[in-house]
């Protein structure tokens, strides 16, 4: 191979790596906000699971305390 060839081959190369480090960092940050938004999710569910079962236990007699329905 001629030295232009082996520089032109070494240039390629260089770019390749760099779109490379790019896609790398780039996805990386998505990584990590996609996290964040799991994080905040799972926050939300537990904030809500807990809301419901606050509700569930005012609002709903257990089965020995309701009365039996008309027809019986």
């Amino acid at each position: 191979m001629s030295q232009k060839d082996l520089q032109t081959r070494l240039d390629e190369l260089e770019t390749r790596l760099a779109f490379q480090d790019d896609v790398i960092n780039t996805l990386s940050e998505q990584v990590a906000k996609q996290e964040m938004d799991i994080r905040e999710l799972w926050d939300a569910k537990r904030l809500l699971h807990s809301q419901i079962k606050d509700v569930s236990h005012s609002s709903i007699k257990r089965e020995e305390e309701e009365s039996p329905p008309p027809h019986y």
